[in-house]
């Protein structure tokens, strides 16, 4: 089976891969240098890979702008409001809570630890909308 991924960089991998862990995710890979940065890692749920890393130079991360960075990912669950009662819980903040939308799901929306943006939601991307 071949898999799609997102790479994301983090000045501290260590506590983002506990935070994707605490989201769900299951480690596939993590490698380390001699000094403990993590230079490499694979992370998993359902059908999302998510590679990431300690930084390795000063990437700046998108300031969030009303309700968005203009950038992030999307987790598609069944529960919305447990999971993002669990990203806030384990240090992320709130975007948008958890709510309804006119197209038939529910989503939300938080940034992790570091800034960077996840929604959450029911609608399964690829799908066509409930009319």
């Amino acid at each position: 089976m071949s898999r799609s991924a997102v790479y994301l960089s983090y000045r501290d991998a260590a506590a983002a891969i506990r935070w994707l862990e605490a989201l769900g995710f299951g480690v596939l890979v993590q490698q380390r240098d001699d000094g403990g940065r993590v230079v490499h890692a694979e992370l998993v749920r359902d059908d999302l890979v998510v590679m990431l890393g300690d930084d390795d130079s000063d990437f700046g991360i998108p300031a969030l702008s009303g309700a968005s960075t203009g950038v992030g990912v999307y987790l598609v669950t069944d529960d919305v409001d447990g999971l993002f009662a669990t990203a806030l819980a384990t240090g992320g903040s709130a975007v948008l809570a958890p709510e309804d939308t006119g197209w038939g799901g529910r989503r939300a929306r938080v940034l992790d630890p570091e800034g960077r943006e996840w929604s959450v939601g029911t609608y399964q991307p690829g799908s066509t909308p409930a009319d």
